[in-house]
Formats: C-alpha cells, sequence, structure tokens
C-alpha cells in the first residue's frame, strides 16, 4: 500500500510549524552561491553554455559497464542505474529545490524553488516554491512533499542526507508556498546550498515502510523524463515528459532535448567498447588513454561518424589512486602506507601501458588553487594546524613534496631500497623472497578489481610488488559484489577516483571524516580518522571569503597526503570524449566541462 503524509511521523516537524520566524527575513533572491554572488542575473534568459534553440527529438543513447538492481538511488541498499539523477547526465527523473550552474564554482539557481532567502550568518535558508511545480503523474508539488522528503531521506536515506539533514534544528513552513530551513549557529555555510540540492519525493506516492529496499518498480518524481520501461539489470529507458512542468523556465531552456535516454549496461569493458564501435550507445567518456591514441583506428571514427575531441575542464582533477583500507591491520602503520608508494613505477607503466599520455596525480585537488602540491603553507593554514602537530609531515608542510619519481626501468633500486628501509622500521623483514612480520606471517593482501582496465594496472603493479616480497593477490569481481563489499568495506584495496570540484563541502565530511570512517555506505573507503581532518572540514565549511575557503582547503590536502593513505595514480591533462556524430552539442563548453544536458539530436 501506498501511503500518503498522514500516515508518516516525521521527526524533524515535530518542531516544524512554530507559530513565528526566529530569524530577520532576508531578501528572496533567484539564486545563491556559495562565496560572492550568482553570475546571472535574475533577468538571465537561458544558462550561457546552453542553445535555447537546441531542437527537441530524438534519442540518446548511454551505454555503462556492469549492472544493476535497484531503481532508488537514495539508499544504501542495491546499485541503481546512472542516469536517473546523475552529477554527469543529469537530474533526468527528479527536480531538486535549486539547480546547479555548470560555469560558476558552486552557484545554484531557482528550479522547483521560484526563490531562496539566506541571512549574511546563513543561519538559515528560506524556500518559495514554484506554485505550477508537479509530479510526473499531475500531482502538485507541494511543501508537504519537501518536509516528507526530509524526514524520509534523514532516517532511510544515505548517510550523505542523513548527515545533511542531521544538521537541521528545525523546519518552518511559511505561508502556502514557504518553507524555512534553521540550522542554529550556520557554522556550515554550504548547508543551504546542499539543501537546495534535495531532491524532493511524493509524499502520495512513497510508502516510507519499504523505501529503504532495492526495487526495480519506478519511483515517480518532478523531472522531465520518467521511467518507460525497465529490463532487470540491463536496461532502463527514459522517455521526456511532454507535460514537464519546468520546461519553459530559464534554468532548463535549451536542456532535456531528447525524446528518449536509453540506458544500458554491458557485462566488461570490451563487450561495452564493442558495442560503441557499433552504434549501440552514442558516447564514451574515454578515461584509457591508450586506447584514445589507438583504440579507435575503426570505420566509423576514421570516416567522422564519430567525433573525437579533447575538451578543457576547469575542474581540480581529483585523487585517482589505489586506496589501502586503514581498518585492516596490515595497512594501519602509516609507514607500511608510504613504503607502497614506492613501489609503484608510474613512470614505467605510463611509457608502456598509456603512450606517456597521463600525468602523475599528488595532490586531492589537482591542478587547482586548492591544491597544496608544491606550496609552503602559507599563514592562514599553519594557524589552522597549529593545533595538530603532528598531522602534516615536513615535507608536505614546506612544500617539498611530491609524488616518488622512478627512473622507469620498472625496477628502480632506490625505490626499492626506500621501501624497504621503511618496511624495517615497522617490523617487516625479507627473508627468503618474502616479506615477513616478526611471527612469521607473509604480507599478503586482495587487490579487489571490477574491471579489466583495474586488472590490467594491478597486474602491471604486481611484479614491482614481488621484488620486496609483497604477495598481492588479484580478484575481479562482478560490480554488485564489488559495491557491495566497498559499501561495507570489505576489502584490503581498491582502485578508486575521487572527483573534486571548485567548491568542495560536505561531501568532504563523506570522504574523510571520522563519523564516515564508521558508517557503512559512505566513501571513506581508506577509513581516515584523524580530529585535524575533521576540523578542516569544518573550517572549510565555516569560511565566508574566498582565501579563508582556499587555506581550509589546501590545509585539508596537506593532512590527507601527509596521511600516505593512497598510492597516488595519474590523471589526463584534459577530458577525451568520442561521440557518433548523430549527437550534436553547443559549442560553448562550461567551466566545469561538457553538459550532456545540453546535447541534442542532429538533423541527418
Amino acid at each position: 500500500m501506498v501511503l500518503g503524509l498522514r500516515h508518516w511521523v516525521p521527526a524533524l516537524t515535530v518542531l516544524a510549524f512554530a507559530a513565528g520566524l526566529t530569524a530577520a527575513r532576508a531578501e528572496p533572491a533567484h539564486g545563491i552561491a556559495m562565496h560572492g554572488e550568482p553570475a546571472l542575473p535574475a533577468t538571465f534568459t537561458h544558462l550561457p553554455y546552453a542553445n535555447p534553440d537546441a531542437p527537441k527529438g530524438g534519442r540518446l543513447a548511454l551505454g555503462f559497464t556492469g549492472t544493476f538492481d535497484s531503481l532508488n538511488p537514495f539508499i544504501v541498499k542495491g546499485n541503481a542505474p546512472r542516469g536517473l539523477t546523475d552529477a554527469l547526465y543529469g537530474n533526468n527523473v527528479w527536480d531538486t529545490l535549486l539547480m546547479r550552474s555548470a560555469d560558476e564554482p558552486f552557484t545554484l539557481y531557482g528550479l522547483v524553488a521560484e526563490t531562496v532567502d539566506v541571512p549574511d550568518d546563513r543561519s538559515y535558508v528560506e524556500f518559495h516554491l514554484r506554485p505550477n511545480a508537479r509530479f510526473s503523474d499531475g500531482k502538485p508539488l507541494t511543501v508537504e512533499d519537501v518536509i516528507f522528503t526530509v524526514d524520509l531521506l534523514k532516517t532511510k536515506g544515505r548517510p550523505i542526507y542523513r548527515n545533511r539533514f542531521g544538521k537541521v534544528a528545525s523546519i518552518e513552513r511559511v505561508g502556502e508556498t514557504g518553507i524555512r530551513f534553521v540550522f542554529g549557529d550556520g557554522a556550515d555555510r554550504e548547508l543551504p546550498l546542499l539543501i537546495g540540492l534535495t531532491p524532493i519525493l511524493p509524499a502520495h506516492a512513497t510508502d516510507p515502510a519499504t523505501f529503504d529496499q532495492s526495487t526495480q518498480t519506478p519511483l515517480v518524481g518532478s523531472g522531465p523524463y520518467v521511467i518507460e520501461s525497465v529490463t532487470p539489470g540491463a536496461r532502463v529507458l527514459l522517455k521526456r515528459n511532454p507535460d514537464y512542468w519546468a520546461k519553459d523556465l530559464p534554468i532548463k531552456r535549451g536542456l532535456d532535448n531528447f525524446d528518449e535516454i536509453s540506458i544500458e549496461y554491458f557485462r566488461d569493458g570490451n563487450a561495452w567498447f564493442e558495442a560503441f564501435k557499433t552504434g549501440a550507445f552514442d558516447v564514451v567518456m574515454e578515461t584509457d588513454p591508450q586506447r584514445w591514441a589507438t583504440g579507435y583506428a575503426f570505420p566509423a571514427a576514421a570516416s567522422g561518424k564519430i567525433v573525437m575531441e579533447e575538451v578543457p575542464n576547469g575542474t581540480p582533477k581529483g585523487m585517482s589512486a589505489f586506496v589501502m583500507n586503514t581498518r585492516k591491520p596490515l595497512f594501519q602503520d602509516p609507514r607500511v602506507r608510504e613504503a607502497m608508494t614506492y613501489l609503484f613505477d608510474f613512470e614505467w607503466i605510463n611509457r608502456n601501458l598509456y603512450n606517456g599520455a597521463y600525468a602523475r596525480t599528488g595532490s586531492y585537488f589537482q591542478g587547482s588553487a586548492l591544491s597544496a602540491l608544491g606550496l609552503p603553507a602559507s599563514d592562514a593554514e599553519t594557524a589552522l594546524l597549529a593545533p595538530f602537530p603532528d598531522a602534516v609531515i615536513p615535507p608536505v608542510l614546506d612544500g617539498t613534496y611530491a609524488p616518488p619519481k622512478t627512473d622507469g626501468s620498472g625496477r628502480d633500486r632506490a625505490m626499492l631500497k626506500k621501501a624497504l628501509g621503511l618496511f624495517g622500521e615497522a617490523g617487516w623483514t625479507l627473508k627468503d623472497g618474502v616479506l615477513t612480520d616478526a611471527a612469521g606471517a607473509p604480507f599478503r593482501f586482495e587487490f579487489m578489481a571490477k574491471s579489466r582496465e583495474e586488472e590490467r594496472l594491478a597486474l602491471a603493479w604486481q611484479p614491482s610488488l614481488k621484488l620486496v616480497g609483497i604477495d598481492m593477490v588479484i580478484r575481479t569481481v562482478d560490480s554488485s559484489q564489488y559495491y557491495d563489499r566497498q559499501k561495507t568495506y570489505d576489502f584490503d584495496m581498491i582502485q578508486m577516483l575521487w572527483t573534486a570540484s571548485l567548491s568542495p563541502g560536505n561531501e568532504q565530511n563523506n570522504r574523510w571524516s571520522s563519523a564516515a570512517a564508521t558508517t557503512e555506505g559512505t566513501f571513506n573507503y581508506a577509513g581516515v580518522a584523524d580530529p585535524a581532518a575533521d576540523a578542516m572540514i569544518d573550517a572549510m565549511l565555516a569560511a565566508r571569503e574566498r582565501p579563508d575557503f582556499e587555506a581550509a582547503v589546501r590545509a585539508l590536502d596537506r593532512v590527507l597526503m601527509s596521511g600516505r593513505y593512497v598510492v597516488p595514480l595519474f590523471h589526463l591533462p584534459k577530458d577525451h570524449v568520442a561521440r557518433w556524430a548523430r549527437i550534436a552539442r553547443p559549442e560553448t563548453v562550461p567551466l566545469t566541462g561538457l553538459q550532456p544536458v545540453t546535447w541534442w539530436a542532429a538533423v541527418p
């Protein structure tokens, strides 16, 4: 039975309907920026990177490897397909209160909410909903649905939602269309924006009793597309809703152009790429430079039917790495973790596997003003780190740290010697070709891979580990098992990319906080539990001005680099994108790179 709001007793609404408002009212605005003011005026007609005259029609076919076993992307249980609610491919099924501009570091403009009010201290945020907002079944989207959603996600949603809404002190209804979230001290200045990114669920069509169970039954949303059909584990077809309530809003002009979006999954990377070559799906965001250099010598690419582009992207490159799970005794000693970094011969692997296309990653915010790599700590950073004198190692503090650089031979003796020295300090001894601890137990761990590409890279690393007596067992598992084990931290080592933005915020808690280290389903795969990291995240979230914000992020970067939680890998200087020419895009590329939500079907 589907339960409506009257059957659901939300926790927050015990305090919600206060008779009076608790803070001085701010001025309503059309948008909000994390720092400074929105770049677009209230009178803007469309996003600067969208084509307002883009034709409607056709189909966008997306392809991914793996599988899915749920259509609910908001809960821990089950794995939902990409493309339903997605940072790259769009919030296609569920609209949010506000919508992000890809041309600014972190600015949101009104979508479900027509206006947003935030005082200078950001102790609350108030939204007024558009009266014409509707769910796909035609029912109005109301303040009651927002309250229902918050309480549901707070109790049964992913940890990122629980953490976000756990900071809300109370909710107050303001007239017929208004809702105010009160935060108390306003220390987390990003919180109003994160609340604005909340997807709204319909109270009349969502059952709280079963919400946290994986399901193949489509959920009702308010976005531009509805789920038309599902082949469990293999394919989802989205159909554009002709009655989509927001289709004529300036924020949506030139977006959501395809009549259909097909989302198909393939068993492995080879099957996936072969399908792309035949035209089974339309676009590859290429991450393999070897394939980019040599793998597109097939007729469709040679004839121009496939367009290959190298596109600039102004966001930080993030951290691509082999992640050591510090919950495991084997990786709890930082000297052991540092030793592992000396055993990765990037120069040999980059030359032999990737035609030298990659650059080495060293920072969690690589290639931006937020990165501390190669820079001495500023006075502001030093002040933030002062209460934690042991949190940052001297080379990271003075800017001399860099990832180890080998001679490219595949067996650099100097690197092997440094690694063995650190292993020795940590109690490990190389004896008869086996690295053992004081009890004689061998240094052995499992590398869990989810694709042949990850397996291939791990196999390239394996010989270097054997040179110092380490036995790395490589196990490739299917995607369902992989994500189930990943969410419960049931692994020794995995490969991971933590993407980064120009305005990192609360997601850093989900990645690096002590609380996330002991909560299943977070992105803190390394198990980081460091008071210094917690404090730097708090400082970052509390910063009012951009210089203070950047200092806090760089200080966090230093703490993470000093913890040696990962073996840093590499990144591509530009985005590599291949698409069938039947898909067109605007000429303007926004600050954060290509936006498929602005693409359209080209006229033959």
